[in-house]
This record gives C-alpha cells, structure tokens and sequence, in this order.
C-alpha cells in the first residue's frame, strides 16, 4: 500500500519534472524570455526571477524524485520468504560429482563411441588357417 502511494508520487514528480524542464530557456529562449518582454519592466517576473524560479524547480523536484527513489527501495513488501527467486522457482542444481569419479555422467558424450569387435578385418586370415 505504502509502496503504490509512493509510487504515484514518484509518477507526478516525474511528470512536473519534465513540465519545468521544458519550459526553461535554451539560446535567450523560453517562458523566461517571453514573460519578460511582454511585461515591459512591470513588477511581474523578469527574466531573470523566471529563470532562477524554473532552476530552483527543478533542483527541488529533482532532489524529491531521488529522495522518493530511495524511499520506495525499502517500502517494496519482502514477504516472508528467505529464499531467492531461484531457489523459488524450484531450479535444481546439477548433482556434485564426487573426485573419485565413480559417478557416470548423466550427459551422452560428444565424441562417438567406437564399435568393439563386430567382425570386421582383425588382421587374421578368414580361411580358418591351412
């Protein structure tokens, strides 16, 4: 529950964050530029105050998100379980072979084995001798 509320917050930080981010000026311009010339040297925002508001902006939404970040790493639910994700999906391990090697392996082998004696050429006459 605390996770999902966190989460949220996140979405929305995330969401200002990139709203203030586009809004600053880039090359002279931007809101920054277009507040202060329509204002005419009125007591509205300068330039200037719009461009350090969107920097503090984004200095302070950004810090939150991090903060937020951080936060909702210890707010996910651990359950009860103390086995990995591994060990719960029932992933087995190959069975430890002991050193003496009297365990034949489970696995076929890559080289072929030769045929034994199936009465091929054994270097003998096959005329049963004189």
């Amino acid at each position: 529950m605390l996770y999902n509320i966190i989460l949220f917050v996140i979405v929305l930080v995330c969401v200002l964050l990139t709203i203030v981010i586009l809004l600053q000026p880039g090359q002279g311009q931007g809101l920054s530029g277009g507040l202060a010339g329509g204002m005419q040297g009125g007591a509205g925002l300068g330039a200037r105050r719009t461009a350090d508001l969107l920097s503090k902006s984004t200095s302070v939404l950004g810090g939150a998100l991090l903060v937020l970040c951080l936060l909702a790493n210890f707010a996910i639910d651990q359950g009860t379980t103390s086995e990995s994700a591994v060990q719960e999906s029932g992933v087995e391990l190959p069975a430890q072979q002991n050193g003496s090697g009297n365990n034949p392996s489970q696995t076929p082998s890559a080289v072929p084995e030769l045929p034994q004696n199936q009465g091929g050429n054994d270097g003998g006459s096959t005329d049963g001798g004189n």
